[in-house]
């Protein structure tokens, strides 16, 4: 257990470190998947053509792409993005996204289209009622959603979002390939300085299972407390 311990002796500092970035990324990405599966839910319920076709076209595609193969879309397009803005204002060196923001925003598009996915199929498991007792209270419809169908749409989606959870969880392990450290990088570094791939990878394993163990706990709270009165 010498190779965990804190200090310079050991990587239980750099591990701890990375295991907190993960969390920091998984979050973060949570969040922005929150973000783009409140604009694309709509869209996909629109009965708009065009709507309703930009909609299935986010969560098909980003479905069926591989993550890793986003994240590199995201990664070295970004840059080249940035970088041909600044060509215009005269700026040619070479331009290099921040590792956090680019997998953050990667992992977040990703977990938005699952994201979608679920918040359409709690809407659609609302009783029909609610939309037409709110439609005879004279509600907006920017009210009505936020106040009477996004709480529903909730507390229907706790279950599945576990499962988008989990998923952007380990999708974060990905993002080594841009250079962020967090417990995948730093299993990889330390396997390598140390020459013992098997002792860190199964600690990375262990990490993953930690993370993932106390995350289901705190959903499953969550699910309780938001099913009572149903």
């Amino acid at each position: 257990m010498e190779l965990l311990a804190f200090g310079k002796t050991g990587w239980g500092d750099e591990l701890f470190v990375a295991t907190l970035m993960t969390i920091a990324v998984s979050i973060t990405a949570m969040l922005i998947g929150f973000l783009f599966a409140l604009i694309f839910t709509p869209l996909k319920l629109s009965k708009n053509k065009f709507l309703n076709f930009i909609g299935n076209s986010y969560t098909t595609v980003i479905r069926g792409v591989p993550e890793l193969l986003v994240i590199y879309l995201f990664f070295f397009g970004g840059s080249g993005a940035v970088m041909f803005v600044a060509s215009m204002f005269g700026y040619n060196d070479y331009i290099e996204i921040n590792a956090f923001i680019t997998g953050s925003f990667a992992i977040g598009i990703i977990s938005g289209a699952y994201s979608t996915e679920v918040f359409r199929g709690a809407i659609q498991s609302i009783d029909k009622g609610q939309f037409e007792a709110s439609q005879v209270l004279g509600l907006k419809k920017f009210a009505y959603f936020f106040r009477v169908i996004m709480p529903q749409m909730l507390r229907l989606a706790i279950p599945n979002l576990s499962n988008v959870w989990q998923i952007t969880l380990k999708d974060t392990s990905l993002i080594s390939v841009t250079g962020l450290v967090e417990i995948m990088r730093q299993s990889y570094i330390a396997a390598g300085s140390t020459r013992d791939p098997l002792f860190f990878y199964s600690f990375a394993a262990v990490l993953y299972l930690t993370l993932t163990f106390l995350s289901m706990k705190l959903i499953n709270r969550l699910e309780i407390k938001y099913s009572r009165g149903f």
